[in-house]
């Protein structure tokens, strides 16, 4: 995260921009990149994800880290992996359910490892850019013409920072949902792809998105074991 917010949000989406490559890459047939739950096990605050009343499908994503190798963010996944794969091609595609959990360290703003600069504060609004851009990178229109994918990336993106930005605005409304237990607001809003939310927690921020599952009566709480989930 960089000097000014908009740099910042960009530069805490990386890991998400990566995700969204290695889906398009497993969508035309490519080999994906092999996750592993080494990343998490660096990180020095603690992970979230849906609480014991979810029994499906846990499974890891990816982390992202500055450039020192400090771990700052990273999302598990919950329900069916999402695909980039055309409702043409497979109809099961349009059903998927699933729900992302972004967890997102609480950092003060600071000097970068290489001191030449400064890095932003991290906030809710770094936790919903994350998981704005987390639902496009999975949700895009697998079936446009390549040439024009990355166009419609990168305006949807800058869109989803901008609604970051600017959680007060009448895009978001508040849901109340529990926290390890503890009734928490979060920012909240739907759109054609999916819904995406955003609040705090002791020490992290938390961001979701999803598909399929109502963000109603879901919560959220510590990870216990990263390792259960399986990469």
């Amino acid at each position: 995260m960089e000097t000014t917010s908009r740099v910042g949000a960009q530069g805490a989406g990386t890991a998400d921009a990566s995700a969204a490559d290695a889906a398009a890459r497993n969508a035309e047939g490519a080999p994906g990149t092999r996750r592993t739950v080494d990343g998490y096990l660096l990180a020095s605050f603690p992970w979230y994800g849906l609480d014991e009343a979810y029994t499906g499908p846990r499974w890891l994503m990816q982390v992202g880290s500055a450039a020192d190798g400090t771990v700052e963010h990273g999302a598990t996944g919950h329900g069916e992996e999402p695909t980039l794969r055309s409702e043409r091609a497979d109809p099961h595609a349009a059903k998927q359910r699933f729900a992302v959990v972004v967890t997102v360290a609480s950092r003060p703003g600071r000097r970068s490892a290489d001191g030449t600069g400064v890095l932003e504060a991290t906030s809710v609004s770094s936790a919903a850019w994350l998981a704005g851009s987390g639902l496009l990178s999975c949700t895009w229109p697998a079936q446009m013409e390549r040439a024009l994918r990355q166009d419609w990336l990168d305006q949807q993106t800058a869109l989803a920072w901008e609604l970051a930005d600017h959680l007060d605005d009448s895009a978001w409304s508040t849901l109340s949902l529990p926290v390890d237990g503890v009734p928490t607001d979060f920012r909240y809003r739907e759109s054609e792809y999916g819904w995406v939310l955003a609040g705090s927690a002791e020490g992290v921020h938390i961001g979701a998105y999803g598909r399929g599952m109502s963000a109603y009566g879901m919560g959220f709480s510590v990870i216990k074991d990263i390792t259960a989930y399986r990469g």
